[in-house]
């Protein structure tokens, strides 16, 4: 990494710091007491995520713990020692869980099928029997801003619902927390931040590798409008936190008959 940053070096860690602090401050994601199971890929997305939340942990505005979590999912090629040294290196308390993933999609999927929902399924059952293991109070994932952006707009075009990633939600067993301190950061810092920290990045050969994705397509849609309208990606994510329910059409959220919120149920 260089030693000495320039002072557009400087502004962009700044920005990331404080994009995190945001999202800390504006959806509580980090509290005393707080043990954070950190999903590490190996992708810049992650180790930016690591890198951050070791600076918050430094602050001690919060008392937490970080464990970060590996899945080795057995793919071809994965160099199974980059992550064990880096961390090391790191002195960060850490686990490297293994299960051949790899092998379940291949085979249930096949040539040309799309892989990223079966991947994630599996994945997603194995850090959270984990996370109940380590006992763990937050999973953190790396879902940047423009993640959220993405899978707001693939689930309008494609699903017919209008559903993003929340900065912080619980899993539907209720056993687990999961935030994203990233939402508020942006893809591009990302990727420069990770360049300049010089992390050992890890290809996946699985997740975003297949041509024609969908997420690949709103990617490169987004990027043709920014070209004729700057900002748009700015504007559609602050939609998110601007919404109306009673100028949608869902009767499930707003009692259109009596003008007003309906009351979500209590779970058990």
């Amino acid at each position: 990494m260089i030693e000495t940053l320039t002072a557009e070096q400087v502004k962009l860690q700044k920005r990331l710091h404080k994009n995190v602090w945001k999202a800390i401050d504006d959806y509580k994601l980090i509290e005393d007491g707080d043990k954070v199971m950190v999903c590490l890929s190996g992708g810049k997305d992650s180790y930016t995520m690591l890198d951050i939340l070791l600076h918050v942990q430094h602050t001690k505005k919060y008392d937490f713990e970080i464990i970060a979590v590996n899945l080795d999912q057995k793919q071809p090629g994965f160099p199974e020692h980059i992550l064990p040294e880096y961390l090391d290196k790191l002195g960060v308390d850490y686990k490297i869980l293994n299960k051949d993933t790899y092998s379940i999609v291949t085979e249930k999927l096949g040539e040309g099928k799309t892989m990223c929902s079966l991947c994630s399924r599996l994945r997603r059952g194995t850090l959270y029997t984990a996370a109940e293991e380590l006992g763990v109070t937050k999973i953190a994932l790396g879902h940047h801003r423009d993640d959220i952006i993405e899978t707001f707009l693939l689930n309008m075009f494609f699903s017919g619902k209008l559903e993003a990633m929340p900065p912080i939600y619980k899993t539907d067993d209720q056993k687990h927390v999961v935030i994203r301190p990233l939402a508020y950061c942006k893809e591009k810092d990302i990727e420069v931040f990770s360049e300049l920290k010089e992390f050992p990045i890890i290809p996946c050969n699985l997740c975003g590798s297949q041509p024609k994705l969908q997420r690949q397509m709103v990617k490169n849609m987004l990027k043709e409008w920014e070209k004729d309208y700057p900002d748009r990606s700015e504007v559609i994510f602050n939609s998110l936190k601007n919404t109306s329910p009673s100028h949608l059409l869902d009767r499930d959220l707003y009692d259109y008959q009596n003008f007003k919120m309906i009351e979500p149920p209590i779970k058990s």
